[in-house]
């Protein structure tokens, strides 16, 4: 999909730099793909310890017992 950004020269510079991102397009995609990445990884955080009466039992879900 094709979209005009205004985006500020340096930011774009600085990321494709440290990302080694051989072009805008590619750095773009990573940044946002990161972002997805990092939003999501919060999400689950925010569930830990909200469920107090879960467990597992590794062996008995793999077949071992």
């Amino acid at each position: 999909m094709k979209t005009t950004l205004d985006l500020p020269v340096n930011l774009l510079d600085e990321a494709m730099r440290v990302g080694k991102c051989p072009t805008k397009t590619a750095t773009i995609i990573r940044a946002l793909e990161e972002m997805v990445r990092s939003v999501k990884r919060a999400q689950l955080q925010r569930l830990r310890g909200s469920m107090p009466d879960f467990s597992l039992d590794l062996d008995v879900l793999r077949g071992r017992v």
